[in-house]
Protein backbone atom coordinates (compact mmCIF):
# COMPACT_ATOMS: atom_id res chain seq x y z
CA UNK A 1 0.00 0.00 0.00
CA UNK A 2 0.91 3.47 -0.84
CA UNK A 3 -0.34 6.74 0.75
CA UNK A 4 -1.21 9.87 -1.08
CA UNK A 5 2.14 11.05 -2.65
CA UNK A 6 2.85 13.78 -0.41
CA UNK A 7 2.42 12.42 2.69
CA UNK A 8 4.35 9.16 1.38
CA UNK A 9 7.67 11.15 0.54
CA UNK A 10 7.06 12.68 4.03
CA UNK A 11 7.19 9.63 5.89
CA UNK A 12 9.94 8.10 3.88
CA UNK A 13 11.94 10.94 4.31
CA UNK A 14 11.67 10.36 7.82
CA UNK A 15 13.06 7.25 7.46
CA UNK A 16 16.20 7.56 5.85
CA UNK A 17 17.99 7.56 9.05
CA UNK A 18 18.09 6.07 12.74
CA UNK A 19 14.00 5.72 14.05
CA UNK A 20 13.21 8.61 15.99
CA UNK A 21 13.97 8.60 19.58
CA UNK A 22 11.38 8.10 22.58
CA UNK A 23 10.90 12.00 22.90
CA UNK A 24 9.64 12.43 19.31
CA UNK A 25 6.31 10.26 20.31
CA UNK A 26 4.08 12.73 20.99
CA UNK A 27 4.04 14.34 17.52
CA UNK A 28 3.56 10.98 15.94
CA UNK A 29 -0.33 10.26 17.05
CA UNK A 30 -1.37 11.13 13.15
CA UNK A 31 -5.18 11.68 12.53
CA UNK A 32 -5.79 8.94 16.07
CA UNK A 33 -9.63 8.81 16.35
CA UNK A 34 -10.95 9.94 19.94
CA UNK A 35 -10.96 7.28 22.16
CA UNK A 36 -13.82 4.86 22.25
CA UNK A 37 -15.66 4.43 25.64
CA UNK A 38 -16.90 0.48 26.29
CA UNK A 39 -20.76 0.43 27.49
CA UNK A 40 -22.27 -2.06 29.95
CA UNK A 41 -21.32 -5.58 28.70
CA UNK A 42 -19.06 -4.14 25.54
CA UNK A 43 -15.53 -5.25 25.34
CA UNK A 44 -12.81 -1.92 24.09
CA UNK A 45 -10.70 -3.40 21.01
CA UNK A 46 -7.93 -1.25 19.92
CA UNK A 47 -7.51 -0.92 16.66
CA UNK A 48 -3.96 0.85 15.23
CA UNK A 49 -3.37 0.81 11.31
CA UNK A 50 -1.62 3.36 8.93
CA UNK A 51 -3.86 2.90 5.91
CA UNK A 52 -4.92 6.84 4.04
CA UNK A 53 -6.12 7.96 1.27
CA UNK A 54 -8.44 5.32 -1.14
CA UNK A 55 -7.46 2.54 1.67
CA UNK A 56 -8.56 4.62 4.53
CA UNK A 57 -11.61 4.87 3.00
CA UNK A 58 -12.19 1.56 2.30
CA UNK A 59 -10.62 0.34 5.94
CA UNK A 60 -13.27 3.02 7.32
CA UNK A 61 -16.26 1.55 5.45
CA UNK A 62 -15.16 -2.05 6.69
CA UNK A 63 -14.87 -1.03 10.27
CA UNK A 64 -18.02 0.60 10.00
CA UNK A 65 -19.74 -2.42 8.86
CA UNK A 66 -17.64 -4.62 11.03
CA UNK A 67 -19.14 -2.56 14.60
CA UNK A 68 -22.87 -3.09 12.99
CA UNK A 69 -22.27 -6.76 13.20
CA UNK A 70 -20.47 -6.75 16.34
CA UNK A 71 -22.65 -4.43 18.82
CA UNK A 72 -20.54 -5.82 21.83
CA UNK A 73 -17.73 -5.00 21.00
CA UNK A 74 -16.50 -1.60 21.10
CA UNK A 75 -14.18 -0.66 18.37
CA UNK A 76 -11.51 2.19 18.20
CA UNK A 77 -9.35 2.25 15.16
CA UNK A 78 -7.15 4.75 15.08
CA UNK A 79 -5.03 5.76 11.09
CA UNK A 80 -1.33 6.95 12.73
CA UNK A 81 1.35 8.54 10.26
CA UNK A 82 3.06 6.05 7.32
CA UNK A 83 5.79 4.80 7.34
CA UNK A 84 8.74 5.51 10.35
CA UNK A 85 6.65 6.94 12.28
CA UNK A 86 3.65 3.92 12.63
CA UNK A 87 6.85 1.73 13.12
CA UNK A 88 8.37 3.79 15.79
CA UNK A 89 4.98 4.74 17.84
CA UNK A 90 3.91 0.63 17.64
CA UNK A 91 7.54 -0.60 18.41
CA UNK A 92 7.48 1.35 21.80
CA UNK A 93 4.02 0.70 22.79
CA UNK A 94 4.74 -3.02 22.14
CA UNK A 95 7.91 -2.86 24.37
CA UNK A 96 6.01 -0.75 27.31
CA UNK A 97 3.44 -3.43 27.20
CA UNK A 98 0.98 -0.74 26.91
CA UNK A 99 0.00 -1.68 23.48
CA UNK A 100 -2.97 -1.33 21.10
CA UNK A 101 -5.47 -5.38 21.06
CA UNK A 102 -4.77 -5.54 17.29
CA UNK A 103 -2.54 -3.55 14.50
CA UNK A 104 -1.33 -3.58 10.73
CA UNK A 105 2.18 -4.14 9.98
CA UNK A 106 3.85 -4.41 6.56
CA UNK A 107 4.95 -8.54 7.08
CA UNK A 108 8.32 -8.24 5.63
CA UNK A 109 8.90 -5.52 8.32
CA UNK A 110 8.21 -8.62 11.20
CA UNK A 111 11.79 -9.70 11.54
CA UNK A 112 12.53 -6.05 13.32
CA UNK A 113 9.61 -6.24 15.38
CA UNK A 114 11.24 -8.56 17.43
CA UNK A 115 8.27 -11.25 18.08
CA UNK A 116 7.90 -12.72 21.42
CA UNK A 117 9.27 -9.22 22.77
CA UNK A 118 7.04 -6.32 20.86
CA UNK A 119 4.87 -8.62 19.31
CA UNK A 120 2.39 -11.46 20.70
CA UNK A 121 1.29 -14.57 18.63
CA UNK A 122 -2.08 -15.38 17.56
CA UNK A 123 -4.02 -18.09 18.86
CA UNK A 124 -4.39 -20.61 16.03
CA UNK A 125 -7.32 -22.29 17.50
CA UNK A 126 -8.95 -19.13 18.17
CA UNK A 127 -8.70 -18.27 14.89
CA UNK A 128 -10.31 -21.81 13.21
CA UNK A 129 -13.03 -21.19 15.86
CA UNK A 130 -13.61 -17.91 13.56
CA UNK A 131 -13.08 -20.22 10.06
CA UNK A 132 -9.85 -19.21 9.31
CA UNK A 133 -7.49 -21.84 9.27
CA UNK A 134 -3.10 -22.19 7.71
CA UNK A 135 -4.42 -23.88 4.56
CA UNK A 136 -6.54 -20.59 3.56
CA UNK A 137 -3.08 -18.54 2.72
CA UNK A 138 -0.75 -19.24 0.15
CA UNK A 139 2.22 -21.24 2.15
CA UNK A 140 4.94 -18.94 1.76
CA UNK A 141 3.04 -15.94 2.87
CA UNK A 142 1.77 -17.47 5.61
CA UNK A 143 5.01 -19.16 6.87
CA UNK A 144 6.76 -15.36 7.07
CA UNK A 145 4.04 -14.83 9.50
CA UNK A 146 6.02 -18.05 11.93
CA UNK A 147 9.03 -17.38 14.25
CA UNK A 148 9.67 -20.32 16.11
CA UNK A 149 7.08 -21.89 15.59
CA UNK A 150 4.57 -19.32 16.62
CA UNK A 151 2.15 -17.14 14.26
CA UNK A 152 2.95 -13.41 14.97
CA UNK A 153 0.98 -12.15 11.86
CA UNK A 154 -1.57 -12.92 9.84
CA UNK A 155 -1.92 -11.69 6.07
CA UNK A 156 -4.61 -9.10 4.61
CA UNK A 157 -3.41 -9.14 1.10
CA UNK A 158 0.04 -8.64 -0.56
CA UNK A 159 0.46 -5.68 -2.80
CA UNK A 160 2.67 -6.39 -5.33
CA UNK A 161 4.67 -4.63 -8.21
CA UNK A 162 2.31 -5.17 -11.54
CA UNK A 163 2.25 -3.84 -15.00
CA UNK A 164 0.02 -1.05 -16.41
CA UNK A 165 -1.06 -0.94 -19.82
CA UNK A 166 -3.36 1.46 -22.03
CA UNK A 167 -5.44 -0.98 -23.96
CA UNK A 168 -5.82 1.71 -26.84
CA UNK A 169 -2.23 2.35 -27.35
CA UNK A 170 -1.50 -1.56 -27.09
CA UNK A 171 -4.27 -2.35 -29.63
CA UNK A 172 -2.62 0.11 -32.04
CA UNK A 173 0.81 -1.53 -31.42
CA UNK A 174 -0.50 -5.03 -32.38
CA UNK A 175 0.18 -6.40 -28.60
CA UNK A 176 -3.81 -7.30 -27.97
CA UNK A 177 -5.63 -10.25 -28.58
CA UNK A 178 -9.21 -10.74 -26.95
CA UNK A 179 -9.17 -7.64 -25.31
CA UNK A 180 -6.53 -8.78 -23.28
CA UNK A 181 -2.15 -7.77 -23.56
CA UNK A 182 -0.82 -10.94 -25.36
CA UNK A 183 1.55 -12.79 -23.35
CA UNK A 184 4.83 -11.55 -22.92
CA UNK A 185 7.99 -13.98 -22.44
CA UNK A 186 11.67 -12.96 -22.08
CA UNK A 187 13.36 -9.89 -21.56
CA UNK A 188 14.16 -9.90 -25.55
CA UNK A 189 9.86 -9.67 -26.10
CA UNK A 190 9.24 -7.14 -23.89
CA UNK A 191 11.76 -4.80 -25.41
CA UNK A 192 10.36 -6.03 -28.56
CA UNK A 193 7.00 -4.13 -27.56
CA UNK A 194 8.35 -1.79 -26.11
CA UNK A 195 9.54 -0.48 -29.53
CA UNK A 196 6.51 -1.50 -31.27
CA UNK A 197 4.32 0.94 -29.05
CA UNK A 198 7.08 3.64 -29.68
CA UNK A 199 6.72 3.21 -33.73
CA UNK A 200 2.62 3.50 -32.83
CA UNK A 201 3.13 6.45 -30.52
CA UNK A 202 6.73 8.04 -31.08
CA UNK A 203 6.73 8.02 -27.47
CA UNK A 204 8.41 6.05 -25.23
CA UNK A 205 6.87 2.80 -24.47
CA UNK A 206 7.78 2.37 -20.82
CA UNK A 207 7.53 5.10 -17.88
CA UNK A 208 8.33 4.34 -14.22
CA UNK A 209 9.73 6.80 -11.17
CA UNK A 210 13.41 6.90 -12.02
CA UNK A 211 14.71 9.78 -9.51
CA UNK A 212 13.78 12.30 -6.89
CA UNK A 213 13.33 12.34 -3.04
CA UNK A 214 13.37 9.13 -1.32
CA UNK A 215 12.60 7.65 -4.74
CA UNK A 216 12.18 3.90 -4.02
CA UNK A 217 10.47 2.70 -7.54
CA UNK A 218 13.94 1.90 -9.03
CA UNK A 219 14.68 -0.92 -6.15
CA UNK A 220 11.25 -2.55 -7.05
CA UNK A 221 12.09 -2.37 -10.56
CA UNK A 222 15.60 -3.75 -9.66
CA UNK A 223 14.28 -6.37 -6.73
CA UNK A 224 11.42 -7.47 -9.63
CA UNK A 225 13.49 -8.60 -12.33
CA UNK A 226 16.43 -9.94 -10.22
CA UNK A 227 14.28 -12.46 -8.20
CA UNK A 228 12.91 -13.85 -11.82
CA UNK A 229 16.89 -14.78 -12.26
CA UNK A 230 16.85 -16.73 -8.76
CA UNK A 231 19.18 -14.50 -6.61
CA UNK A 232 18.46 -13.30 -3.38
CA UNK A 233 19.56 -9.88 -1.44
CA UNK A 234 20.15 -11.35 1.52
CA UNK A 235 20.51 -14.87 2.78
CA UNK A 236 17.35 -16.94 3.75
CA UNK A 237 17.92 -15.85 7.30
CA UNK A 238 18.47 -12.21 6.56
CA UNK A 239 22.23 -11.51 8.36
CA UNK A 240 24.55 -12.25 5.72
CA UNK A 241 25.16 -10.35 2.11
CA UNK A 242 24.11 -12.53 -0.90
CA UNK A 243 24.33 -10.55 -4.10
CA UNK A 244 25.28 -12.62 -6.96
CA UNK A 245 27.18 -10.30 -9.06
CA UNK A 246 26.50 -11.84 -12.53
CA UNK A 247 23.07 -11.99 -12.06
CA UNK A 248 22.52 -8.39 -10.28
CA UNK A 249 24.64 -6.78 -13.54
CA UNK A 250 22.45 -8.70 -16.08
CA UNK A 251 19.23 -7.07 -14.78
CA UNK A 252 20.84 -3.69 -13.90
CA UNK A 253 22.47 -3.63 -18.16
CA UNK A 254 19.12 -4.76 -19.24
CA UNK A 255 17.54 -1.84 -17.73
CA UNK A 256 19.96 0.95 -18.69
CA UNK A 257 19.73 -0.39 -22.22
CA UNK A 258 15.72 0.37 -22.06
CA UNK A 259 16.57 3.97 -20.96
CA UNK A 260 19.45 4.00 -23.79
CA UNK A 261 17.43 2.97 -26.53
CA UNK A 262 14.44 5.32 -25.80
CA UNK A 263 11.95 3.06 -24.99
CA UNK A 264 11.64 3.94 -21.40
CA UNK A 265 11.45 7.75 -19.76
CA UNK A 266 14.95 8.23 -18.67
CA UNK A 267 14.14 11.45 -15.65
CA UNK A 268 10.47 11.06 -14.03
CA UNK A 269 9.74 11.43 -10.82
CA UNK A 270 6.40 9.73 -9.00
CA UNK A 271 4.44 12.05 -9.88
CA UNK A 272 5.11 13.02 -12.97
CA UNK A 273 5.42 9.02 -13.77
CA UNK A 274 1.37 9.04 -12.89
CA UNK A 275 1.17 11.40 -15.29
CA UNK A 276 2.77 10.67 -18.25
CA UNK A 277 0.62 7.45 -18.54
CA UNK A 278 -2.60 8.87 -17.97
CA UNK A 279 -1.51 11.46 -20.81
CA UNK A 280 -2.22 8.57 -22.81
CA UNK A 281 0.38 7.87 -25.10
CA UNK A 282 2.59 5.62 -23.14
CA UNK A 283 1.65 1.91 -23.29
CA UNK A 284 2.86 0.40 -20.00
CA UNK A 285 3.85 2.08 -16.43
CA UNK A 286 5.47 -0.60 -13.83
CA UNK A 287 3.92 0.50 -10.32
CA UNK A 288 2.27 -0.91 -7.32
CA UNK A 289 -1.22 -1.76 -7.85
CA UNK A 290 -2.81 1.01 -5.60
CA UNK A 291 -2.84 3.53 -8.52
CA UNK A 292 -5.43 1.34 -10.06
CA UNK A 293 -7.86 4.12 -8.27
CA UNK A 294 -6.19 6.87 -10.12
CA UNK A 295 -6.43 5.78 -13.31
CA UNK A 296 -10.01 4.81 -12.93
CA UNK A 297 -11.17 8.43 -11.85
CA UNK A 298 -9.55 10.07 -14.50
CA UNK A 299 -10.97 7.42 -17.35
CA UNK A 300 -7.80 6.11 -18.96
CA UNK A 301 -8.95 2.93 -21.00
CA UNK A 302 -6.07 0.90 -19.36
CA UNK A 303 -5.85 -2.78 -17.48
CA UNK A 304 -3.44 -4.26 -15.17
CA UNK A 305 -1.50 -7.92 -15.68
CA UNK A 306 1.02 -9.85 -13.45
CA UNK A 307 4.65 -8.49 -14.62
CA UNK A 308 6.11 -10.74 -17.49
CA UNK A 309 8.75 -13.16 -16.54
CA UNK A 310 11.64 -11.37 -17.82
CA UNK A 311 14.63 -13.26 -16.53
CA UNK A 312 13.49 -17.01 -16.15
CA UNK A 313 10.81 -17.49 -12.99
CA UNK A 314 8.19 -15.47 -12.57
CA UNK A 315 8.38 -12.72 -9.64
CA UNK A 316 7.61 -9.62 -8.69
CA UNK A 317 8.51 -7.37 -5.95
CA UNK A 318 5.79 -7.29 -3.09
CA UNK A 319 5.27 -6.36 0.46
CA UNK A 320 1.60 -7.82 2.48
CA UNK A 321 -0.51 -5.84 5.12
CA UNK A 322 -0.50 -8.31 7.89
CA UNK A 323 -2.32 -8.16 11.21
CA UNK A 324 -0.50 -8.18 14.54
CA UNK A 325 -0.51 -8.32 18.34
CA UNK A 326 1.14 -5.81 19.81
CA UNK A 327 2.92 -7.16 22.90
CA UNK A 328 0.51 -6.40 26.07
CA UNK A 329 1.86 -7.80 29.61
CA UNK A 330 -1.69 -8.72 30.63
CA UNK A 331 -2.83 -10.07 27.09
CA UNK A 332 -5.78 -12.37 27.27
CA UNK A 333 -9.45 -12.64 27.88
CA UNK A 334 -12.42 -10.79 26.18
CA UNK A 335 -10.26 -8.16 24.80
CA UNK A 336 -7.66 -10.71 22.72
CA UNK A 337 -10.37 -12.60 21.40
CA UNK A 338 -12.31 -9.38 19.91
CA UNK A 339 -9.04 -8.69 18.62
CA UNK A 340 -9.32 -12.30 17.08
CA UNK A 341 -12.89 -12.11 15.91
CA UNK A 342 -11.76 -8.92 13.73
CA UNK A 343 -8.74 -10.57 11.89
CA UNK A 344 -11.07 -12.93 10.90
CA UNK A 345 -13.71 -10.75 9.72
CA UNK A 346 -11.50 -8.68 8.08
CA UNK A 347 -9.89 -11.67 6.06
CA UNK A 348 -13.25 -13.15 5.23
CA UNK A 349 -14.83 -9.66 3.83
CA UNK A 350 -12.06 -8.46 2.25
CA UNK A 351 -13.63 -8.12 -1.15
CA UNK A 352 -14.12 -4.80 -0.21
CA UNK A 353 -10.62 -4.18 0.24
CA UNK A 354 -9.68 -5.72 -3.17
CA UNK A 355 -11.13 -2.52 -4.32
CA UNK A 356 -7.92 -0.32 -3.83
CA UNK A 357 -6.05 -3.11 -6.12
CA UNK A 358 -4.63 -5.54 -3.28
CA UNK A 359 -5.39 -8.97 -3.56
CA UNK A 360 -6.44 -10.68 -0.92
CA UNK A 361 -4.25 -13.51 0.96
CA UNK A 362 -7.35 -15.32 2.28
CA UNK A 363 -7.61 -17.16 -0.82
CA UNK A 364 -11.45 -18.27 -0.14
CA UNK A 365 -12.14 -14.66 -1.15
CA UNK A 366 -10.57 -14.83 -4.58
CA UNK A 367 -13.40 -17.26 -5.88
CA UNK A 368 -15.90 -15.15 -4.72
CA UNK A 369 -18.32 -13.76 -7.55
CA UNK A 370 -18.03 -10.44 -6.02
CA UNK A 371 -13.87 -10.30 -6.65
CA UNK A 372 -14.02 -11.67 -10.21
CA UNK A 373 -16.50 -9.12 -10.78
CA UNK A 374 -13.91 -6.18 -9.92
CA UNK A 375 -12.67 -5.73 -13.06
CA UNK A 376 -9.28 -5.17 -13.79
CA UNK A 377 -7.95 -6.23 -10.08
CA UNK A 378 -9.31 -9.71 -10.74
CA UNK A 379 -7.15 -9.83 -14.00
CA UNK A 380 -4.22 -9.82 -12.23
CA UNK A 381 -5.21 -11.75 -9.34
CA UNK A 382 -2.58 -15.08 -10.12
CA UNK A 383 0.37 -12.80 -8.79
CA UNK A 384 -0.42 -13.95 -5.80
CA UNK A 385 2.14 -17.04 -6.47
CA UNK A 386 4.47 -14.77 -7.89
CA UNK A 387 5.44 -12.82 -4.57
CA UNK A 388 9.00 -12.23 -3.54
CA UNK A 389 9.21 -10.26 -0.33
CA UNK A 390 12.25 -9.07 1.21
CA UNK A 391 14.38 -11.35 3.09
CA UNK A 392 13.70 -10.94 7.17
CA UNK A 393 16.11 -8.49 8.34
CA UNK A 394 14.81 -5.41 10.07
CA UNK A 395 16.32 -3.01 7.47
CA UNK A 396 13.93 -4.49 4.72
CA UNK A 397 10.14 -3.91 4.06
CA UNK A 398 8.12 -1.05 2.81
CA UNK A 399 9.41 2.25 4.19
CA UNK A 400 12.91 0.56 5.08
CA UNK A 401 16.18 2.34 4.95
CA UNK A 402 17.15 -0.64 2.57
CA UNK A 403 13.95 0.63 -0.22
CA UNK A 404 14.86 4.31 -0.03
CA UNK A 405 19.16 3.70 0.31
CA UNK A 406 18.95 1.05 -2.76
CA UNK A 407 16.03 3.01 -4.35
CA UNK A 408 18.91 5.80 -4.51
CA UNK A 409 21.38 4.01 -5.99
CA UNK A 410 19.53 2.18 -8.93
CA UNK A 411 17.93 5.49 -9.43
CA UNK A 412 21.23 6.66 -10.96
CA UNK A 413 21.43 3.46 -13.44
CA UNK A 414 17.86 4.80 -14.98
CA UNK A 415 18.98 8.33 -15.20
CA UNK A 416 22.55 7.43 -16.79
CA UNK A 417 24.32 8.83 -13.51
CA UNK A 418 25.66 5.93 -12.51
CA UNK A 419 26.96 2.25 -14.35
CA UNK A 420 25.61 -0.51 -13.94
CA UNK A 421 28.74 -1.96 -11.90
CA UNK A 422 29.28 1.31 -10.35
CA UNK A 423 25.65 0.96 -8.51
CA UNK A 424 26.22 -2.92 -8.10
CA UNK A 425 29.01 -1.44 -6.29
CA UNK A 426 27.45 1.15 -3.86
CA UNK A 427 24.72 -1.27 -3.27
CA UNK A 428 26.80 -3.80 -1.68
CA UNK A 429 28.46 -1.00 0.63
CA UNK A 430 25.33 0.07 1.61
CA UNK A 431 24.05 -3.44 2.38
CA UNK A 432 27.12 -4.51 4.53
CA UNK A 433 26.59 -1.02 6.39
CA UNK A 434 22.89 -2.25 7.12
CA UNK A 435 23.76 -5.21 8.25
CA UNK A 436 26.45 -3.99 10.40
CA UNK A 437 24.38 -1.48 12.14
CA UNK A 438 21.94 -2.80 14.73
CA UNK A 439 17.98 -2.55 14.66
CA UNK A 440 17.45 0.52 16.91
CA UNK A 441 14.27 -0.01 18.08
CA UNK A 442 13.38 -0.64 21.61
CA UNK A 443 13.11 -3.96 22.84
CA UNK A 444 14.40 -5.45 19.30
CA UNK A 445 17.25 -7.93 18.52
CA UNK A 446 20.42 -6.62 16.76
Amino acid sequence: MQPPLLSRRRALAGGAGVLAAAGALGSLSGCAAPATAAGPGQTLLRFWHLFGGGDGVNMQGMLDDFRTGHPDIALEASTLQWGAPYYTKLGMAGAGGRAPELAALHLARLAGFAPGRLLDPFDLDLLAEHGVKEQDFPPDIWRRGQVGGKQYAVPLDTHPFVLYYQTEVCEKAGLMAGGRLKPINGADEFADALRAAKKATGQPGLVTETLGPDCITPWRLFSSFYAQTGGTVLSEDGKRLALDDAKALRVLEYLARLVEDGLMVRRVDYAGSIGVFNGGKTAFHLNGEWEITTFKTTGLPFSMTRIPALFGTAATQADCHAFVLPHQDDRGGAPNEAAHTLTAWMLQNSVAWAQGGHVPAYLPVLDEPAYLDLKPQSEYRAVIDDVALDEPAWFAGSASRMWIELGAVFSGVLTGSRSPRDALTEARARLRKLLDTRNPLPGAAS
